[in-house]
Formats: structure tokens, sequence, C-alpha cells
């Protein structure tokens, strides 16, 4: 019989809660609180290396890893590893060609620097885009656990996505920033130490890891590597490495929630160093949200829950895991459960909010004012968060959804900061006429992909089984995918598109909007005559910027 959440469980995830409060109201008074906006979005620009790091690996390793990870390792094998040799080149990409630029600008939001650089119609542009994104995303990320916790533990489910929300709404409107910081960095350490319980428990029933690895091993779960160019396969070398590079660029090198962080360390140095250890977060967070899939796949080789409806989808399995293997060990599933509730991004709303809608149309307003603003689109922000998790509860959640929705958003985004970065002639006309054709072309082949799922043969799902079986169904509520539930049609014959452009492997639909939107940009700003604003202000990278002057000197000596 399936345990369930135990006072003690309920004790550990409000123990959390109290704990993100307690630093909330902490850094709303220590040194003086948050006198200027600067202060609130930027933490002062004094923060440190190691803080911002752990915060940096927690932004976006929510509950998409913690519930979507192993599930996905139980699914499909452990080529999924791979993603550590590209968060290797993202962190690379982000420090050396992103960072050098944001940092240097002093900026508080990234979309300044499309004023900066084209003008501020394309910086309204890239402010609109970053908050569609990510109100959807956080909507996602903050009931898929819910929902998939209810339905496997008990748990409440309204009561912890309102809770959480508002608990997230008064750390980031009370104590700005530095609050965020140390709240992921605290968040960081519950879900460590999740993880933790989840592994040592399952290499003790399982009496060992070398089982664990072994049953891996002959399930067809240590499938490290798969060369296959084939773009329409889900995941290979190629995709992951190639695909996942540009997506989680546009995360950690664009996006205004990772960037805030670490333009916010007291020094380009501090900056780069936490990226860098960032790094090393990632690889630990990945190797652990592995560690668990294989556990899951050699627990229930012999007897899927999923086929046997005993969970209705993947997403439960990991929770469904922890009830079965630390029921005797009340408060760890609440440990477990407070790991997968993590959402940082409100701050990161108001900041672009003030910076970019507000500020640049009134400026008359004194930074104290501006400073109670900010904490006002904070609250305003963690309400629409909270409602956005409710418009989920009519769509359900996935993993592949939220990436889907990153790199539909993000790959053209991408293309439009690195056009600015690294093309000195690039212009306004260009930048706008490439960011417009990458996100018209990465939604079409976005939503085609959610419209008709490609088949199995694409995705490769292995072999699972129920011969161990001897249980009942329970009636569960499936989580479904929300961009099929929205773009839901009869069943059809599939179309020709639909094997080939639309089975793309999600991880290329950032590369797709990053690509078009680049060549389409450097083509029409080309045909429409080259920006005079590039060689100024520091708007290009370091060794573009130089390379711009050495060729300009011969024609002024001309």
């Amino acid at each position: 019989i399936m345990g369930r959440f135990t006072v003690w469980d309920y004790v550990v995830f409000a123990a959390m809660l109290v704990i993100s409060a307690v630093i909330g109201v902490y850094y709303a008074f220590v040194g003086g609180g948050q006198k200027t906006s600067k202060d609130f979005l930027m933490g002062g620009r004094s923060m440190s290396a190691l803080p911002v790091a752990l915060s940096l690996t927690a932004s976006f390793m929510s509950a998409v890893t913690v519930l979507g990870t192993p599930a996905e390792i139980y699914r499909y094998g452990a080529i999924f590893c791979i993603f550590a040799i590209t968060y290797g080149l993202v962190v690379l990409c982000s420090a050396e060609i992103f960072l050098p630029v944001f940092y240097k600008l002093g900026i508080t939001s990234t979309y300044e620097y499309l004023e900066l650089r084209f003008n501020k119609y394309l910086r309204l542009c890239g402010t609109v885009l970053f908050i569609v994104q990510t109100t959807l995303y956080t909507g996602i990320v903050i009931y898929a656990p819910a929902l998939a916790l209810n339905q496997v533990t008990g748990f409440d489910l309204w009561g912890a996505v309102v809770a959480t929300g508002v608990v997230c709404t008064f750390y980031c409107t009370l104590g700005g920033l530095k609050a965020v910081v140390w709240t992921d960095v605290f968040q960081v350490g519950i879900m460590v130490a999740g993880f933790s319980s989840v592994i040592i428990r399952a290499v003790v029933v399982q009496e060992g890891i070398g089982r664990i690895v072994n049953d891996s091993y002959y399930g067809g779960r240590l499938n490290f590597w798969d060369f296959n160019p084939n773009p329409l396969q889900r995941h290979t070398f190629w995709t992951i490495v190639i695909g996942g590079t540009f997506t989680w660029t546009s995360i950690y090198g664009i996006n205004q929630s990772q960037v805030q962080r670490y333009i916010a360390c007291k020094s380009r140095f501090h900056a780069k160093l936490s990226l860098y250890i960032n790094l090393v977060g990632l690889w630990a967070i990945l190797a652990c949200a592995v560690l668990c899939g294989l556990a899951l796949y050699s627990i229930y080789k012999d007897c899927d829950p999923w086929t046997a409806k005993q969970v209705s989808a993947l997403d439960q399995l990991m929770p469904y895991l922890v009830l079965d293997i630390l029921r005797d060990f009340p408060g760890l599933p609440g440990l477990f459960v407070a790991s997968a509730y993590m959402s940082s991004s409100i701050n990161a709303l108001a900041a672009v909010t003030v910076e970019d809608l507000i500020r640049p149309y009134f400026r008359s307003l004194s930074e104290k004012k501006l400073s109670w603003i900010s904490m006002g689109m904070s609250l305003f922000y963690g309400g629409v968060c909270i409602a956005m998790a409710a418009l989920a509860s009519l769509l359900g959640a996935l993993l592949q959804a939220a990436l889907s929705i990153f790199g539909m958003v993000g790959g053209p985004l991408l293309g439009l900061f690195a056009l600015g970065i690294l093309c000195s002639f690039a212009n306004g006309i260009g930048a706008f006429v490439g960011l417009v054709s990458g996100f018209v072309i990465s939604l079409w082949v976005g939503i085609g992909s959610q419209i008709y799922p490609p088949l199995p043969e694409r995705t490769k799902p292995l072999y699972l089984s129920t011969a161990g079986c001897n249980i009942s169904s329970g009636n569960l509520t499936a989580t479904e995918n929300p961009l099929t539930t929205v773009f839901n049609t009869p069943a059809v014959e599939r179309p020709a598109l639909a094997d080939n452009w639309y089975s793309l492997s999600y991880l290329y639909f950032s590369t797709l909007g990053t690509l078009i939107t680049v060549v389409v940009g450097i083509i029409i700003s080309l045909l429409t005559g080259t920006s005079s604003r590039a060689v100024t202000g520091g708007v290009l990278h370091p060794f573009q910027a130089k390379m711009t002057r050495e060729l300009s000197l011969p024609q002024e000596a001309q």
C-alpha cells in the first residue's frame, strides 16, 4: 500500500516556506533596506561569486529537473547525460560572448542593450517577448509539480500552489534581488538533500549501486552515445550538444532572470567566476537526477507504475518512488517535495517592467519612488504567476512543453542579441525583420510538433515491463502536455509535414529561431545600409569592436 503525506512532511515543507520568508524580511532591513531601485533590482551591484553561482544553478533547475529529468532517464535512457557537455559550452558562450558586453554597459535590463544597439522599438519587442515567455513558463513550473505531487501523495494542490506563490512574492517584494539569491542558495541545498535522500535509500533498497547500474545496462538505459545526425530524432549526441547549447544559451546568455544575477556581481571577475562555479552545480544536479532516473528503472523494471496505471503521467514517477521507498522515514518525502518548489523569476519580471516600460517614459521619478514601484511590480507579478498556475491547471504540464516555450521564444531573441553583439554592420531594420522571421518559423514548427507529436521511431522510448505487477489501477488525473491540449485536433491522417518538418527535435527549435534571425538580419542589413551606431558605446563584443576599428582605419587614411 502506497504511503501518503504525514504531519512531519507538512512540517518540513512549511519550514522551507518560513525560512524563505525570513530571508526576505532580513534583506528588507539589513544595510538600511532597499533604498533605490538599483538596490532592489541589482543588489546594489555588490554580490559575490559563490551565492550568485548557486542562484544561477537554482533558477532553471526547478521542478523541471526534480520531476522531469529522472522520468526522462527512466523512459528514454541516460543519453540525457550528454547535457554535461552542453552546459560547458553554454557557460563558455555566456561568459565570453555576452557577459563582457552586458557588464561593461552597466545595464539593469538586458533589453536596454537593444535600444543602445538598435532602437527603442526592438527594446520593447524584447521586453514583451520576455514577459510573455516567463509568465507562461512560471505558470507551468508552479502548477506542474503541485499536480504531480497531489495525484501521488495527496499533498494539497491549491494550498501548495498559493502558499508557494505567496511566499515567493513576499520575499521577492521585501528583499529584492539579494533575498532572491540567498533563497536560491537555500533551495539548492534543499534540492541536493532531496535528491541525496532518494539516491541513498534506493541504493540501500537495491543492496548496492552495482545492482542499479547492472539493471540499467541490461534494460538498455545506459545508452550514452548515439551519433545519428538526423535532426528529426528527438535525442542524439548532436541534437543535445548543438540544439541544447542554443536552447540553454538563450537562458544563460540573454535571459533577464540569469543575466540580472551575474551582472549584479561586484566585479567582472566575480561575474565570470559565478558562471563557471555554476557549471559545477549544474553537473552535480544533473548527476543526481540521472542517478535517480536509473534507480527508478532498477526498482520498477518488472512493474512499471505508468503502464500499470498507478500513475497517470511520467512526471508523477518520482513522487511515487519517494513515497514507496521513504514511507518509513517521516519528513523525508516532505523534504523532496520542498525541493520541487522553486520560482524566482518575479524579480526579473519586475526589473524589465521598471527599466524598460516605466523609467524611460517617466524620467522625473526619483530613485525612492522607483524603488517602491519595483516592489509594487514584484507584488503584481507574484499575483500574475499564481494566476498563470491557475491557467495551467486547465492545461496540465510537461517538461518538454516548458523547454519548447523557451526554444520558440528564446531562440529568436538569442539571434537578435547575437546579431547586435557580433555583427557590426547589422541595423535596426535587419534586426527587426530577422526577429519576426525567426519567431514566426520557430512558432510554426513548435506548434506543429504539438498538434502532430513525433512518432515513436523519432522519440525512441525504451521498453517498460509490467510482468511483475499484481495490483489494481487507481483513479488518477493525467498531467498532459499543455500545448497539445490547446491545439488539440481530431484524429486525422498525418500530412507530409508532420513526419518531416514537425518532427524536428524540440531542442532544435531554438537553433532554428536563432539561425534564421541572424541570417535574415544580416541579409536585410546589407540590403538596407549598415548601422552607424554599431561602433559606439561598447555595444559590440570587444574582439568585434577591435576588428571594426582596424578595418575603419585604412578607410579613414584614404
